[in-house]
């Protein structure tokens, strides 16, 4: 049973008023929109005589009612409008309905309404909409949170729990509007990148999300189950083998945004489902992929701020070429005092217990030296800089180093200490990459559960040719923390993965009491508690046994003193 507050009660109650004064709360027609509130505060000094017959409707976020006239606002999807509404206006003739009942006492902070009318200025000097009609679109039932800003523009009771953000995004984005610019930049960034892309004249396309063979990347994959097919199909971690298999189709460059999905850890830079872009050019090695991507993020970076140098929290990062390059080996002897290069696994696992960085026996060589660039490089990788030519343990997918026994030719892009885009000359020999996924399945073996699997189809269309080629993956969720300067992914999800909201619990009107009046106080002493219930003995044992025993409160003695309190 949904246990409503009394405001919840109220807007319901309201809603069935207007329901028997013949207003229909949720009208199926259309509203005829043909301005918004941006456009009227951008333009009307301007054009004034544009704005004498507008439609606009939104959120009703605040009024001030003074009798016969008031004023409020409305918030549509471009900012805020003020407007001003009085009685006879509205209501011409004799029934006064619309404002005296609807408007004053039914409606409510949230409701959708759409307004009529023409533009003016008040004395005051700020531009405000004077309604000449006004139509029930949406009666909001769950009251909004009241955010107070004052004249400073500080705000006070906002909105602000992380966790009741994410879970309730559509409320973060009513109630914090500037939330939304956030959103909009992620939209520009994809939209600049699609566009240098294009005219370059490099297809987008689109590949499986459900594969039979979970590559691309060292990862662990979630799981599904095919029932008509009856076998088992993985959530794809990367989309690298499917592009390939389109460079060997004929393709010179094709590249895709999507959703990939890692049954991994969560944290601030780490969602298990994420967005990444993946390009592959024919023909190009990994260090004009270099070059390429300095162009691609000074452009997008120009695009979006207007200049290339911006700041991410309190450093100041220069997104414009050429950056600096610094090899896998060297970064780690520059930051952690080691040469790493010519260390076997027995080796590493000595520095990795000199430097208290915690392995396992499924780690082989190129986990180990992963590790420990982790530990003791990422975090100084502020200014953008190129981590290049890694183990080939490291890489299965990349071709040998043409100058560099033992490497590959692959670079990592980081800033602010975060990696956000990964590169390789792809490994076109179809025996030495078999060679490679033999290599991984050896580690699969040792109970590494992030090796790649074989993939029989993608080294069948390897035989049949692929063309010298380098590849590029650019995590857009990363790169848009980077350029709205935000500190967790889940700034940047609409819908970041949350753990199971926990269930309302279903409660008789005693244990409803009781609730209420722990939400008000919570810890509380049981004597007081059960007096402000008013409930008779036998009510007052059911309804704690209830309570209690659904996990809603819980019973503490100390001593003499006996304390009933909410459980989170």
């Amino acid at each position: 049973m949904q246990v409503l507050s009394e405001q919840e009660l109220e807007r319901r109650k309201d809603r069935e008023e207007l329901m028997k004064l013949g207003i229909n709360p949720y009208p199926a027609a259309a509203f005829p929109v043909n301005v918004t509130a941006d456009d009227i505060h951008r333009n009307y000094e301007n054009r004034k005589t544009d704005y004498k017959d507008i439609k606009i409707a939104g959120r009703l976020m605040s009024r001030r009612i003074m009798g016969s006239a008031s004023f409020g606002e409305i918030q549509d999807a471009s900012g805020r409008l003020q407007f001003y509404i009085r009685r006879d206006d509205i209501c011409p003739g004799e029934d006064k309905t619309l404002y005296n009942s609807v408007f004053k006492k039914l409606l409510g902070i949230g409701d959708f309404l759409g307004l009529k009318g023409y533009i003016f200025t008040t004395q005051t000097g700020e531009i405000s909409l004077h309604v000449t009609e006004m139509t029930v679109l949406s009666k909001s039932v769950k009251p909004l949170p009241i955010v107070k800003r004052d004249e400073d523009g500080n705000v006070h009771d906002g909105f602000t729990d992380p966790e009741m953000r994410y879970r309730q995004r559509y409320v973060d984005l009513t109630v914090n509007p500037e939330v939304k610019n956030t959103f909009v930049t992620r939209s520009k960034i994809i939209s600049q990148m699609r566009r240098y892309f294009d005219d370059h004249g490099w297809l987008e396309v689109e590949t499986p999300i459900l594969q039979a063979v979970h590559g691309g990347a060292a990862a662990r994959p979630f799981e599904t189950h095919h029932n008509t097919l009856d076998m088992p199909l993985f959530l794809r971690i990367a989309n690298e083998l499917y592009l390939k298999r389109l460079i060997v189709g004929g393709f010179d460059g094709v590249y895709e945004f999507g959703k990939m999905f890692r049954n991994e850890g969560m944290d601030r830079t780490h969602n298990p489902e994420f967005t990444s872009m993946e390009i592959y050019v024919a023909y190009k090695d990994y260090i004009w992929m270099m070059e390429m991507v300095e162009e691609l993020i000074e452009q997008v970076t120009e695009k979006i701020h207007g200049k290339t140098e911006i700041t991410v929290g309190d450093k100041r990062i220069n997104f414009a070429g050429p950056y600096r390059r610094l090899t896998m080996y060297d970064s780690i002897k520059e930051y952690a005092g080691i040469d790493v290069s010519e260390l076997d696994e027995a080796g590493l696992r000595g520095v990795c217990m000199q430097l208290a960085i915690e392995v396992d026996d499924t780690m082989g060589r190129g986990k180990l030296i992963d590790e420990i660039f982790g530990a003791k490089v990422e975090a100084n990788l502020i200014q953008p800089t190129y981590i290049t030519d890694y183990p080939i343990e490291m890489t299965p997918l990349a071709k040998k180093h043409r100058t560099e026994p033992g490497l590959v030719e692959r670079f990592e892009l980081f800033v602010n200490g975060k990696e956000i885009a990964n590169a390789y000359t792809e490994l076109n020999d179809p025996i030495d990459q078999r060679e490679r996924f033999e290599d991984q399945l050896k580690l699969a073996a040792r109970g590494d559960d992030e090796a790649m699997a074989m993939d029989e189809d993608f080294l069948r269309s390897l035989e049949y040719g692929m063309p010298p080629t380098s590849g590029l993956g650019i995590g857009i969720d990363r790169l848009t923390m980077l350029l709205t300067n935000k500190t967790t992914i889940q700034e940047v999800l609409f819908f970041p993965q949350m753990r199971p909201e926990k269930k309302q619990v279903e409660m008789s009107e005693e244990e409803k009491g009781i609730f209420e009046l722990l939400k008000v106080e919570s810890p509380v002493a049981l004597p007081a508690l059960k007096e402000k219930a008013g409930l008779s003995g036998k009510k007052w044992d059911v309804a704690m046994k209830g309570l209690t025993g659904k996990g809603v409160a819980k019973v503490t003695k100390e001593g003499d003193a006996v304390t009933v309190s909410l459980v989170d």
